[in-house]
């Protein structure tokens, strides 16, 4: 059934002023996108007629623009990608965890994409590996199902890593299965801490290494000094990792994990705050 409305009508309706009023703004990447998905299934893309051999009956159908970020496109592959997830369940709980970039990182992020992003997986994912190896925790070694959200449920440039994670792991010397506490896997505040000191100084390093990039009212930022002080509230601050991380999940991921950048419709999701 067609959803009341689409991301393609609000595209086709606001997309022309958007753009005029953004001109300058928008990557060449992020106009293919919209008019991809503003034409998807129309007559603009062509298409063909199926007929029925019995009864004559025959309908236009109009072709798909297969971009990988078009919601109607993306359906079937969002059926295969989770059937291929359930098949690698455990029949144990899940704990979904959520590591979460603030404001100050994230405009960061949207101007070095590629980088940043990568940042975000390596230090999200060391950080649950490491503090589930500590013997003073789980003492094991887990695997992660991890994806990457760049909007928010406003719809706004939100960057976050979603995270399925079984209920306990492998021990050091592979002989044996060491589950977590019923309703707890790790604790958050020690996840939250290794996690910011992670990105921040790996963020840094980039940063010295002539790997990122600013431009427009970020451009200050290519100095050193402008650098760390636009940092330095994010250093006070006290990280929080969410989700489910004190609670197990269902063992279904669900929908939500797919790595799918625009929902069709409008798809709800828990997201940890700064």
């Amino acid at each position: 059934m067609r959803a009341s409305i689409e991301v393609a009508d609000i595209f086709r309706t606001a997309g022309p002023a958007y753009r005029v009023a953004h001109a300058g703004h928008l990557s060449l990447a992020e106009l293919k996108v919209m008019s991809a998905i503003e034409h998807c299934r129309t007559a603009a893309l062509g298409g063909h007629v199926e007929a029925c051999e019995d009864c004559g009956q025959w309908r236009i159908a109009y072709n798909s623009c297969r971009n990988r970020h078009c919601p109607k496109c993306q359906g079937a592959a969002a059926r295969t990608w989770l059937a291929e997830r359930e098949a690698d369940l455990l029949p144990i709980g899940y704990f979904h965890v959520v590591f979460t970039l603030p404001v100050e990182v994230a405009d960061i992020a949207f101007q070095n994409k590629a980088v940043v992003y990568d940042l975000l997986f390596r230090a999200a994912s060391e950080t649950m590996m490491t503090i589930a190896a500590d013997p003073q925790h789980l003492a094991a070694r887990i695997g992660i199902t991890a994806v990457l959200h760049t909007w928010g449920s406003a719809m706004t440039h939100h960057p976050h890593v979603h995270m399925i994670v079984p209920g306990g792991g492998i021990a050091p010397d592979a002989s044996r299965w060491i589950s977590s506490r019923p309703a707890f896997l790790l604790p958050v505040r020690v996840l939250g801490k290794l996690f910011r000191r992670l990105f921040l100084t790996r963020l840094v390093a980039l940063r010295d290494a002539g790997r990122l990039s600013f431009f427009g009212s970020m451009a200050h930022l290519t100095d050193r000094r402008a650098f760390l002080r636009h940092l330095s509230p994010v250093r006070k601050k006290r990280c929080r990792v969410g989700g489910g991380v004190t609670a197990p999940t269902p063992r279904r991921p669900g929908r939500a994990v797919f790595p799918h950048p625009v929902p069709h419709g409008r798809v709800s999701l828990t997201v940890a705050n700064e």
